[in-house]
């Protein structure tokens, strides 16, 4: 009996991401991958790429696409979302679509009907089955956790499973996560003799892999060793060699083999996946349990992927903004296809990759966005909707040049700010978050950083997996971990004191005395272009002392007016303090003032101006009274597979004025 080894790649990039980076990754994993793969014929090998990076190779990299197109004979091509969505987190019309696209890409390309499906991120839920069927999926591919999640023996998944849902039946592949931290990783030896394992009767002898083509070149240490030291040339070879190994297809296996049995699966992905999903409030509590129980992996289930949406409110609204672009009716091919972009995963999650961290995928969806707005071409007026599902209606206000959303549950606040002939949301900033692995970060010298590269060298022709590597989390920067303790968006009211400072505001830890940063505002008045909305709150110094604070916004081409008016029974000296926190696109070429942003800064005056060269755009604010002004950079502290990224977010603007019992402050804020 042997091993029928059923191997694949996945290969995917962020919608526009930058050109640069996918050709370094074109050229130290994709290409040598399909070299490599052309000597060794007998070699056959499943291939998913995501639609808009296949089309990218295709116009840009004309060679690899068809050095792809004359090894298709021994591909198997997987289809899946053309954007690479998370299949169960867009409606089902726009699931079907993406899917048929990729599927319609292969077909046209390859001469190829693909039967099997890529899930992305393997994010399984039993509504999508209904869709896959509509789309002439025969299989899909999952991961053991899946099934043991489920309850199955873990030693006995070595095949595909069936499961069904209103009574259209799907396979399901589940890869093996040992093969998956092994591959490439393990030496040609420990490989081989794991992939002799799975020796068994026909049907439950499949070694099963299939995973992204990136750790093949890009991942750390494995371009040497993969295609240096010839790594997946020796293991292409022993597989094509060894008597006991038969390196096969799915869709061969899946032809030739009966199902191991019938199989209902929970809402789940991967195991690491149900990690960095869980939410904040038991995630350590539940890295205990995982730590002291890993034999009971199926008894301990994590968070689910949509839980991203409750841990980090940007994903959420990110999300949101495109399933309320989705109702959209009689789109247009051109719409559609902004649409489907803005679905991408990669900006809504975070886990080992820096995902929602990192700026230039969310300014790539937010592009999307305001394409789509600016098809719909609504240059004035309003409209109230629940855009983020919490209840409340949300205020989208339009002129010509700008999209402004005000969102009266948390604080009143700005929380979408597009300059709509720019494409660009200067309101996409990020929340500072507390992540779990905070606590590993350590410090290390610059001539220690050669000593955690050689850390992935294990053994001879072994290296360690960005998987379960703490050594990773090792930084040569003095980095500042902060913790926001409310959404970081524009127009948040504060009280505070006279301690306020610039350190203190940077940190997030001067004294707040009133309840209005944020808790629901409710709406006074709305026309086509203003809003006006108050809070009957307080000040809470000693006792709470009744506060009444009231806002107003007008919004006019490419300003923005307003007046904060407070009135409160607290008769000693308070600090109003009006935040902003504005995005940008290279912070090397902003200036504050004339200033370059690189710590906090402090001015006395009534007026700022903020310089952006990259967008060509100068933002000024103007009060009616002069204010102390703090400015400083956000930074997050975010991992990724290189290591800890420490990124400029936004920039964060306090306005700060004293006052007793009563206040009135106006200012406008202009774009050119």
């Amino acid at each position: 009996m042997k091993t029928d080894l059923l191997f694949g790649i996945h290969c995917h990039q962020p919608v526009d991401n930058f050109d640069k980076v996918i050709y370094e990754i074109i050229k130290k994993s994709y290409k040598p991958f399909f070299q490599t793969l052309k000597q060794y014929p007998q070699f056959k090998c499943s291939v998913h790429f995501s639609g808009w990076l296949f089309q990218f190779i295709k116009d840009k990299e004309p060679e690899l696409f068809s050095l792809i197109k004359e090894l298709s004979p021994q591909i198997e091509f997987f289809t899946g979302g053309f954007y690479e969505p998370i299949l169960a987190s867009i409606p089902s019309c726009d699931r079907i679509s993406q899917i048929n696209m990729l599927s319609n890409f292969i077909e046209e390309n390859f001469n190829q009907k693909p039967k099997g499906l890529w899930l992305t991120e393997r994010i399984w839920d039993d509504s999508i089955i209904d869709d896959l069927k509509k789309c002439d999926i025969d299989y899909v591919i999952v991961d053991d956790y899946h099934l043991i999640a489920s309850g199955f023996n873990k030693s006995k998944l070595n095949g595909y499973f069936l499961t069904e849902d209103s009574n259209n039946k799907i396979a399901l592949f589940p890869i093996n996560k040992d093969l998956r931290y092994i591959i490439p990783f393990a030496s040609i030896e420990n490989s081989m003799n794991k992939l002799r394992d799975f020796t068994n009767e026909d049907g439950k002898n499949a070694a099963i892999i299939f995973d992204d083509g990136e750790k093949f070149g890009v991942w750390p240490k494995t371009y040497e060793k993969v295609y240096e030291k010839k790594w997946l040339e020796n293991f292409f070879q022993k597989c094509i060699e060894d008597e006991k190994i038969n390196v096969t297809t799915f869709s061969e296996f899946y032809n030739k083999n009966k199902a191991i049995s019938l199989a209902y699966i929970p809402t789940v992905s991967y195991h690491e996946m149900g990690e960095w999903s869980t939410l904040p409030n038991i995630s350590k509590e539940y890295l205990e349990l995982v730590h002291q129980h890993m034999d009971k992996e199926y008894l301990i289930r994590g968070g689910i992927w949509k839980n991203f949406f409750i841990k980090y409110d940007e994903s959420n609204w990110i999300h949101k903004r495109a399933l309320e672009l989705s109702k959209t009716p009689n789109q247009s091919e051109e719409f559609k296809d902004y649409l489907f972009r803005i679905q991408c995963n990669d900006v809504l999650w975070h886990g080992v990759f820096g995902g929602i961290y990192l700026p230039n995928l969310r300014d790539n969806a937010y592009k999307y966005i305001i394409k789509c707005e600016n098809i719909l071409a609504v240059e004035n007026g309003y409209k109230k909707y629940d855009i983020n599902i919490d209840s409340y209606d949300e205020y989208k206000f339009y002129t010509p040049l700008l999209i402004v959303i005000i969102d009266p549950k948390t604080g009143g606040q700005i929380v979408e700010f597009d300059l709509r002939k720019s494409l660009f949301n200067l309101q996409n900033t990020l929340t500072r978050y507390h992540e779990n692995y905070h606590d590993k970060i350590k410090k290390i010298e610059k001539k220690d950083s050669d000593d955690i590269i050689k850390t992935y060298e294990k053994a001879d022709d072994e290296i360690a997996t960005i998987h379960n590597d703490d050594n990773l989390l090792s930084t040569t920067e003095d980095i500042e971990l902060f913790k926001d303790w409310y959404i970081k968006k524009s127009a948040i009211d504060h009280i505070t004191d006279k301690k306020l400072n610039k350190e203190n505001f940077k940190s997030c830890t001067f004294k707040e005395y009133g309840d209005f940063a944020n808790q629901a505002f409710d709406v006074l008045d709305v026309t086509d272009n203003s809003i006006k909305l108050k809070r009957d709150g307080g000040i809470y110094k000693e006792e709470k002392k009744n506060t009444t604070l009231t806002k107003y916004f007008q919004f006019e081409n490419s300003k923005i007016e307003s007046e904060i008016e407070i009135k409160s029974e607290e008769k000693s000296i308070m600090n109003y303090l009006l935040e902003f926190n504005l995005h940008f696109q290279d912070y090397d070429v902003l200036t504050v003032n004339g200033h370059n942003i690189e710590d906090a800064l402090h001015f006395e005056n009534s007026q700022l101006t903020i310089l952006d060269q990259s967008i060509n755009k100068t933002i000024s604010f103007h009060f009616d009274q002069c204010l102390d002004i703090y400015v400083y950079p956000v930074k997050s502290v975010s991992q990724s597979e290189s290591g800890v990224d420490y990124t400029i977010q936004g920039i964060a603007l306090g306005f700060a004025k004293d006052f007793s019992s009563q206040l009135n402050l106006k200012y406008y804020i202009d774009i050119q």
